[in-house]
């Protein structure tokens, strides 16, 4: 049994990441920033902290996910915030979330981030819309620098289609939307596969089922 740590656990993705690992047998841990979504969390099966990752110390962070096996960045800022919480949230919790870890001595850290944000900036973008795009991009780069056992996962346009079980994985996927249940499925399967460790990949909805995309599990080796 694994026990992993989600910080962003209380957003629809951070739910069903939840609800796969404990339907995997496995424990969730969700660090959230508000008093009344534990609740909802509970339903689901998950223990809960409350940690606001945009005032929390790296140290205070690092208590509140000790023990856990592994950490998931689930978390964004969200629609219509600021380009200032774009960078606070997306980028500055990422970072933050990888240094508690490293404190906490938690190898495993699996980000989700947005797809194309290595592509040029074009002139005249709206700028918080850059804002997120340059957040994701740093915090990728930022956790590929880390030293931990990193995983980015770089989905498409999201949608709320039911899962399908079914993706294309790669570093370079092209367009393409997917399930955001989907997207949790990957997530699951990653934190538990040693091929996953140090790949950054594109997703989107495909033909290859998830178990195989993501590769060989470490109960495989």
């Amino acid at each position: 049994m694994t026990k992993v740590a989600i910080v962003g656990a209380h957003g629809q993705i951070g739910q069903f990441i939840i609800k796969h690992l404990r339907a995997q047998g496995h424990e969730a841990l969700g660090v959230v920033r508000k008093e009344q979504q534990i609740a909802s969390l509970r339903k689901l099966g998950a223990d809960s902290v409350l940690v606001d990752i945009e005032s929390a110390s790296a140290d205070a962070l690092a208590s509140a996910i000790k023990g856990v096996d592994a950490v998931v960045f689930a978390a964004g800022a969200g629609p219509g915030s600021s380009a200032e919480r774009k960078r606070t949230v997306d980028y500055a919790g990422s970072v933050l979330l990888a240094e508690a870890a490293r404190k906490a001595g938690i190898k495993r850290y699996v980000q989700i981030s947005a797809i194309g944000v290595d592509d040029p900036i074009k002139p005249g973008t709206e700028p918080v819309w850059k804002a997120y795009i340059e957040a994701k991009r740093d915090a990728d780069t930022s956790l590929r620098e880390s030293g931990l056992d990193w995983t980015i996962i770089r989905p498409g346009p999201l949608t709320n289609k039911p899962a399908t079980g079914l993706v294309t994985l790669s570093e370079d996927v092209g367009r393409g939307e997917v399930p955001r249940e989907d997207v949790a499925l990957v997530v699951v399967a990653a934190l538990g596969s040693s091929s996953a460790v140090g790949k950054q990949w594109e997703l989107c909805s495909g033909e290859t089922p998830i178990r195989d995309a993501v590769g060989e599990s470490f109960s495989e080796r």
